[in-house]
């Protein structure tokens, strides 16, 4: 009894702290209140694949006896580095992998993906998108749009596209009518993106690549894996993909890189793309880490959990605004397979009004108004809101959004559960104060 009434006096402290010091209205309190209530046995399951996850990354570091030694750092070239040689390994251990790069020296998430399809692809070879259309910039990497300066397109690779079904999953028999001679890599999405879609689950990459692999054995299955590490107890590597890619400063960073990417897969396949990171010949040996291994170590150790908070707050984040009538993408109770969250709000004024609440949310640059502007690689305006640690990580509390119709802001991140439902909380209150929900 005595605890019960504990944790009651402490809910109510809470909600008058976010009520009377941070301006928080009681109907927006209670409606996440609600809504909290509603996806509590979700939680639970997603609990389950958070421990599993936390064990999966322990035994990885176990295995590779890391101690102290592996976070010091050498100079120059980079010769020898103990610290960058364990981690890659137990990231090879996590992905189930031959090999795997892991440098502070990739940029981003797209930077990773163009080392990934320039180190493996030659002129003349043929790569297949099959969940509709890459991130927007993916595009001028691939040369559908902008003027070459080192596409894809410009060294003769060409390039084709499958649309995902109505239903949101992979078009197998289109896929499989598209396949030609000079196919070399078909590669997989995994994230929404800029999309209205559910993004692609463990099973239906496996489905996927045992299709891929019946067809033509030699082609080479690559899964863009971001925001999608430690959704699942199985990553899409242990399921048939042959080498997947993916940023340091979304989820396997877990707030604690300060940049950086990953690559894992094949040994062979991880050998070429080394090759382009550095020069042929020199490959993965050189490459400093400039004193980033304990970060990159400690911040893949609570991944685990830190996206498992993320991904709570993406489920309330649905169910709130799906419980005051607004399109959600996914539905709360949906299999998750990415930490993105997307509503469809309908107005420019709507979406920027969001991310000023999602801006104003946050423990760094609280003070600061977002606003729509041609970013580098985009097609259209894009409004991004993050008051960060480490600029850019989305696995920190963050919402972006293109400005285009139909008008569709997308939320994500939180380095803790609380952190992202008070992103949700301050989104919402950001519309009620002008009038734009109703509650």
């Amino acid at each position: 009894m005595g605890n019960r009434k504990g944790k009651k006096i402490m809910q109510t402290n809470t909600y008058n702290l976010l009520n009377q010091k941070m301006g928080i209205s009681d109907k927006v309190l209670d409606l996440i209140d609600k809504s909290e209530k509603e996806v509590m046995d979700i939680f639970t399951d997603l609990d389950d694949i958070m421990t599993f996850n936390q064990y999966k990354v322990l035994a990885a570091f176990q295995e590779n006896k890391i101690s102290d030694m592996h976070f010091a750092w050498n100079t120059g070239y980079g010769y020898d580095d103990p610290g960058r040689a364990a981690l890659e390994k137990v990231y090879s251990n996590i992905f189930n992998t031959e090999a795997a790069l892991v440098r502070p020296i990739i940029v981003n998430g797209t930077h990773a993906l163009t080392l990934t399809l320039t180190g493996i692809l030659r002129p003349g070879d043929e790569l297949i998108y099959c969940t509709g259309a890459p991130y927007d910039t993916l595009e001028e990497v691939i040369g559908i749009r902008g003027e070459g300066k080192g596409s894809l397109k410009e060294f003769g690779i060409t390039y084709k596209q499958v649309e995902l079904k109505e239903d949101g999953t992979i078009d197998l028999e289109t896929l499989k009518s598209m396949i030609s001679k000079k196919t070399k890599v078909i590669t997989i999405q995994r994230a929404t993106g800029y999309g209205w879609r559910k993004a692609i689950t463990i099973p239906e990459i496996e489905k996927w690549a045992m299709m891929v692999k019946t067809e033509n054995p030699e082609i080479i299955c690559m899964v863009d894996n971001c925001y999608g590490e430690f959704l699942d107890t199985k990553e899409p590597t242990e399921v048939g993909a042959d080498v997947v890619a993916g940023s340091l400063i979304k989820n396997p960073g877990g707030g604690l890189a300060l940049t950086g990417g990953y690559i894992a897969g094949r040994a062979d396949l991880i050998e070429k793309i080394s090759y382009r990171m550095t020069s042929p010949g020199i490959g993965g040996e050189c490459g400093l880490t400039f004193g980033q291994s304990r970060t990159m170590f400690q911040g893949l150790f609570i991944a685990p959990k830190t996206v498992n908070g993320a991904l709570k707050g993406a489920i309330l984040c649905a169910k709130a605004f799906q419980n005051i009538g607004f399109d959600v993408c996914p539905k709360p109770e949906d299999t998750r397979s990415d930490i993105i969250e997307a509503i469809k709000l309908g107005s420019p004024e709507a979406v920027i009004t969001f991310c000023e609440g999602i801006q104003a949310a946050a423990p760094v640059d609280s003070h600061v108004t977002p606003v729509p502007w041609d970013m580098p690689g985009y097609e259209d305006q894009v409004i991004m809101a993050a008051g960060a640690f480490v600029q850019g990580s989305s696995i920190e509390l963050s919402a972006d959004a293109p400005i285009r119709p139909p008008y569709i802001v997308y939320f994500q991140g939180g380095l803790t559960y609380e952190h992202s439902k008070f992103g949700v909380i301050k989104a919402l209150q950001a519309l009620y104060d002008k009038n734009m929900i109703t509650l």
